[in-house]
């Protein structure tokens, strides 16, 4: 079975009730459907088909939605680009890909890049709006590719994920059975869609539970609290930054809002015991920590019924093997990625003997419970992205007047984490001009929150920077 046939769950079971609020206006199941048919036939003239790559560049919309769906239908993989990338990243990933074409509101950043289209989306929705609402005949089974997802390497390299239609399946079945989500829940999503968290978990726990999802094109927290009121929503995925933003909120507001939460997950980082308690005392809700990664999709979580334990991500979900091997943990089961896209020798890397090394160090309770101690290696888990140093490290080499660069993590109360870098100088060190260059080309959450000068960097006999003993400076750590 693939995900088209588990949609029609609710496409043809629910085809009359109602389906996605979007900017004031509400869908039903039937109008979902019709959208994503006249997508997938105006994506199949213009020459998609199965087994093309399809790279979407854009914020939350319904036609990011619409292109999910139909790509879905085509066997085509889709390909999702962080929207707050800049052209030296995606660069990489299409040179990596060789999608079709790249969809873009607006056009990319640098331009068109060499030997792909640029499909502008208003004009594919057009076009698809005078196509026959006819489902494409195309034969797609479980093990078939429906993504491929970029997720940094250790040396900052992207690499793809390819994600099959049952790594999808297997893991929304296994959230919405765990979490009990129905088609009784009205589901406020204002996660980014380019991201696993809410492509993977999100939208196909809505289609296929058949709930009533509002989707944000983004998380405001000086709006969202009115979003929050006016939805009532009974269902809420975040990462910590908003729960931390959330309890800016007025008291009264807390409690109105967790009258009608039935669930409230976070993930993509760790959430704080501390923001898990007092969320808990404001909100009256026990916020559902779990894990999961990009290859992986959910590995362990929290119990819905049963202890939600701060500081620990729970028990592995049905399916899934769960051991720790000289303090990493590795998992194994129908939700683990099929391999890097185009990568053979990182794939082989990437397991042992069947399991896959999640590069977490992890400790188990006596009674089953995981807790996550850290990374293997020096990842930044930043407002639930991804940073690995290297990337930047590599960046800042290039610009005149820095010798040596170590990038690292210090704690930030909103964000997780904020990456510092130490600079070894060989002639005028210009901070400002530093911070400019990384804010222009790459992702805004990426840019150093300081940088430091330092006379050397910290080295083992064999050359390699032990980044734990450089300097903490007074300030950087602390609340954020």
């Amino acid at each position: 079975m693939n995900l088209t046939q588990l949609f029609d769950l609710s496409f043809q079971g629910r085809r009359e009730e109602a389906a996605l609020e979007f900017e004031g206006r509400v869908y039903n199941f039937g109008e979902v459907d019709s959208r994503r048919n006249r997508m997938a036939q105006a994506l199949a003239r213009r020459g998609v088909g199965k087994g093309d790559r399809l790279c979407v560049y854009l914020a939350n919309s319904l036609e990011l939605i619409d292109l999910y769906l139909a790509c879905v239908k085509l066997g085509a993989m889709f390909v999702p680009l962080n929207i707050l990338y800049r052209e030296r990243e995606i660069a990489h990933m299409l040179n990596d890909a060789e999608p079709k074409a790249v969809v873009a509101a607006g056009g990319m950043p640098g331009g068109p890049p060499r030997g792909v289209e640029v499909w502008s989306p208003d004009q594919l929705a057009a076009e698809a709006a005078e196509m026959p609402d006819a489902r494409p005949e195309t034969v797609v089974d479980g093990d078939d590719p429906a993504a491929i997802v970029y997720t940094s390497g250790t040396t900052g390299a992207s690499k793809g994920a390819v994600l099959t239609h049952n790594n999808f399946a297997a893991n929304a079945l296994n959230i919405i059975t765990c979490w009990r989500i129905s088609e009784r829940d009205r589901f406020l999503l204002a996660l980014p869609l380019f991201h696993v968290h809410a492509l993977g978990n999100g939208l196909h726990a809505w289609l296929i539970a058949g709930c009533r999802m509002r989707l944000l094109e983004r998380f405001e927290h000086q709006k969202a609290a009115g979003e929050f009121l006016d939805f009532r929503p009974s269902l809420f995925f975040g990462v910590p930054a908003m729960y931390v933003r959330m309890l800016e909120w007025p008291v009264q507001v807390a409690r109105e809002i967790g009258e009608t939460a039935r669930l409230m997950v976070s993930g993509s980082a760790p959430l704080p015991a501390q923001v898990l308690e007092e969320f808990r005392t404001k909100y009256g809700v026990t916020i559902l920590e779990r894990y999961g990664m990009t290859e992986t999709f959910m590995n362990i979580s929290n119990p819905y019924e049963g202890e939600r334990r701060a500081g620990t991500v729970g028990l592995p979900l049905p399916g899934v093997s769960a051991r720790i091997v000289d303090g990493e943990l590795q998992v194994k089961g129908p939700n683990v990625f099929a391999g890097y896209w185009r990568r053979e020798e990182a794939t082989r890397a990437a397991f042992a003997d069947g399991w896959f090394k999640t590069g977490d160090v992890a400790e188990r309770s006596e009674d089953g419970y995981y807790t996550l101690k850290g990374r293997k290696s020096d990842l930044i888990i930043s407002g639930g992205f991804n940073i690995y140093p290297r990337e930047i490290e590599e960046l800042l080499l290039e610009q005149p007047g820095v010798a040596e660069a170590a990038v690292v993590g210090v704690p930030d109360r909103v964000r997780g984490e904020s990456p510092v870098a130490y600079i070894v100088a060989s002639g005028a060190f210009d901070a400002g001009q530093l911070e400019a260059v990384c804010r222009e080309k790459l992702a805004s959450f990426k840019a150093p929150r300081a940088f430091i000068r330092v006379d050397s960097l910290p080295r083992t006999a064999l050359g390699k920077v032990q980044k734990h003993l450089l300097p903490r400076v007074p300030g950087l750590g602390g609340e954020g």
